[in-house]
């Protein structure tokens, strides 16, 4: 877990995206259980509420499902149904407005493909 919470976001979706980073990074693998509502609670000393909130959503999208007795557990398609989110996310906050912008200023395909390999290079 992260050492703080900031005020950029709500609580509970900074919540979801430590879980979800979590699993990205392998710090938890499929079929192990992440902290729980109260763990998350304690840890950052909020409402457990708060923490179930951004939990939940996970369970809801298919990363997590509970065990009823044990805790919330990554499923076995969580890292495929990230990455897929996450990529149609990158497309559309980064791909298309790109991809607008090239067109406004004439830019071709091959010219940005061009840069793009090149854009580390500056």
């Amino acid at each position: 877990m992260n050492n703080s919470l900031d005020d950029s976001k709500p609580i509970f979706q900074q919540i979801k995206e430590q879980i979800e980073d979590m699993i990205i990074n392998h710090s938890i693998l499929e079929g192990e259980r992440v902290p729980s509502t109260n763990e998350f609670a304690s840890y950052y000393k909020i409402n457990p509420a708060t923490a179930a909130k951004g939990i939940n959503q996970l369970v809801d999208e298919g990363v997590l499902y509970k065990r009823r007795g044990v805790g919330m557990f990554v499923s076995d398609q969580a890292k495929h149904i990230l990455f897929q989110k996450r990529k149609a996310s990158f497309i559309e906050n980064y791909v298309v407005p790109l991809k607008t912008e090239a067109k406004k200023l004439n830019i071709s395909e091959e010219e940005l493909q061009e840069l793009i390999k090149g854009g580390d290079e500056r």
